[in-house]
């Protein structure tokens, strides 16, 4: 069963979205940008209302990721890239990005801010730091 509906050319644009964004990071990395990818697909609040599928998701403008402009974006998903956004969409979480609608990452060696686009710091998986809605304000994720 899947958290959110997609078919098989919006898992692949998943799965090379992660990569985009965090192959640098390990498995758990790119799972955690799958879970932010999900979270704004599903939440239904804030900058992402009307905002359903993966494909809403990736090419929100403004507010879509800039992984999409990566060259590891435009090639087609390994077995394992596929497997890993196909347990995001079964709905498999990590925390710090459980709840997060926003990550980013702020640089070698640079702390994450306690806020991002007023919201508060969830945490941080190596360079990256994850940010959680308020309690109640998307209630879909929370």
């Amino acid at each position: 069963m899947s958290i959110i509906k997609h078919n098989t050319k919006e898992r692949d644009l998943l799965a090379r979205l992660m990569r985009a964004e965090a192959t640098g990071e390990g498995d758990l990395g790119m799972l955690m940008v799958g879970n932010v990818v999900v979270n704004r697909g599903i939440s239904n609040c804030l900058t992402f209302k009307n905002i359903q599928t993966i494909s809403d998701v990736i090419y929100q403008n403004p507010g879509g990721f800039s992984g999409k402009d990566s060259p590891l974006f435009f090639s087609n998903p390994t077995t394992s890239e596929r497997n890993l956004a196909d347990r995001v969409l079964r709905g498999e979480y990590y925390h710090p990005a459980t709840n997060a609608l926003w990550f980013y990452a702020p640089g070698t060696g640079s702390s994450c801010t306690s806020t991002w686009w007023g919201q508060d710091l969830a945490g941080r998986y190596k360079n990256h730091c994850f940010y959680n809605p308020e309690s109640g304000v998307c209630q879909e994720i929370h």
